[in-house]
């Protein structure tokens, strides 16, 4: 059986221990830097791909600069199988509520979100967290929170009764990071997704 490509949004952020978690898994995971990266002559040269967090800001701005941007969010509403943490989840939701000045997303995930919703970098900690598939370890680093969503998105989890993890269609949105605690509960359904 071939062994799942994985392309893992490379511009900023936690893309080693994305990438580290995925190889864990037997998937081939494949750095995405560039449009050429994502869209070969043949087509996508991934089954999937990994939105890492990191500072939503800047990621925005380095997707537009590399031109990544465009083909990636064209590439996951036409159905590619899509994880976004932390500031993935930004970049996927369809409005952003405090966006820094000149900050977009890619409007493919119905929901609102609101940046650092609970606090800044010295408020960051580890829980265990319950979930619709499940429990999980994850990691809450100036998480945001889903504020409202659509009727196509459906809830997986939720923090002091805030949403932190949702799913629409193949896209899955989530405010935290399984990558640093080794958590493989989100990256397995990932790769199960793949069809």
């Amino acid at each position: 059986m071939t062994r799942p490509r994985v392309g893992v949004v490379a511009l900023q952020g936690g893309v080693r221990e994305h990438i580290e978690l995925l190889a864990s898994l037997d998937a081939v995971p494949v750095p995405l830097k560039q449009p050429t990266d994502l869209l070969g002559p043949d087509g996508l040269r991934v089954d999937a791909v990994v939105l890492p967090g990191g500072e939503s800001s800047t990621i925005d701005r380095l997707l537009k600069m590399f031109g990544l941007g465009e083909p990636l969010s064209e590439a996951i509403a036409a159905g590619l199988p899509t994880l976004g943490t932390c500031a993935g989840l930004i970049q996927l939701a369809a409005r952003i509520e405090d966006p820094a000045p000149g900050q977009g997303c890619f409007g493919v995930l119905d929901v609102s979100v609101r940046r650092n919703a609970f606090g800044r970098q010295i408020d960051s900690a580890e829980t265990r967290l319950e979930t619709a598939w499940g429990p999980a370890q994850v990691a809450f680093i100036r998480a945001p929170e889903v504020v409202t969503y659509g009727s196509s998105v459906t809830p997986v989890a939720t923090l002091h009764d805030r949403i932190v993890a949702v799913t629409q269609g193949s896209i899955t949105g989530i405010a935290f990071h399984p990558e640093l605690t080794g958590e493989t509960l989100f990256h397995r359904r990932l790769l199960d997704s793949i069809a």
